[in-house]
């Protein structure tokens, strides 16, 4: 459904982005690579699967998940090859999450992005897609701060450096891990459902669903929520 048209919520003072998914439509191609390489392992999992076990987790986490699967760890080099094939194939491939160029350009709200990916993974993505120039000095990865998501500390880092009392932040995220991490920071977290179910992300502490991301103007303008129940169902 479209944004409420009752009179407007309290205003928010900081838009927190996450980045996979939310502004670059990455998770498709990282998973993609990682589960060729999970094949090449014995492992096979379809992207649905990827989805489920893998996303919104850092690469630490979705190691000690892949030897759960395996029943053994990866190999030493794992790490060292995924980035390399995925750097190589988000270059090539990687595109802004549709909507979101439109959104950012009618969005007057200072933002800043947080993400569980390291600060050279933005580089990269942002870069390809020519957003890194709207958010050049204001990225925080989970690699700055003692625990990742769904710990709340990047958000933590995100509204301290940028000054603003966490109740006053409204994060837009895509997985379950990172709306648990910004509902656990006390801030309003609006879930885009384009790659999990709406369900889930309603499940972890998403006081919005939404999955048109030319939306999300409308829904900052409309202010903070009054119940968890302004939902756009699939």
């Amino acid at each position: 459904m479209s944004a409420p048209d009752e009179a407007p919520g309290e205003p928010f003072r900081l838009l927190i982005l996450d980045c996979d998914g939310v502004l670059v439509d990455s998770e498709r191609i990282a998973n993609r690579v990682f589960a060729e390489m999970l094949g090449e392992l014995g492992l096979t999992l379809q992207l649905n699967d990827m989805f489920e076990h893998f996303v919104g987790l850092t690469m630490t986490q979705c190691l000690d998940r892949v030897a759960d699967l395996l029943g053994r760890p990866a190999p030493p080099d794992f790490i060292a090859d995924y980035d390399r094939r995925t750097r190589t194939a988000l270059e090539r491939e990687v595109q802004p999450v549709p909507g979101i160029v439109e959104a950012l350009d009618h969005i007057t709200l200072p933002c800043c992005v947080a993400s569980n990916g390291e600060q050279a993974k933005m580089r990269i993505t942002l870069g390809a897609t020519g957003l890194w120039p709207r958010f050049r000095g204001r990225t925080f990865s989970a690699e700055e701060v003692p625990r990742p998501k769904p710990a709340p500390d990047v958000y933590l880092l995100a509204a301290e450096r940028n000054g603003t009392d966490p109740a006053d932040c409204l994060v837009v995220e895509d997985t379950p891990t990172g709306i648990a991490a910004a509902a656990a920071a006390g801030m309003t977290v609006f879930g885009y459902a384009a790659n999990m179910p709406a369900q889930r992300l309603r499940a972890a502490g998403a006081h919005t669903v939404f999955e048109d991301m030319r939306e999300l103007p409308a829904r900052i303008a409309a202010g903070r929520p009054r119940s968890s129940q302004d939902v756009s169902s699939r």
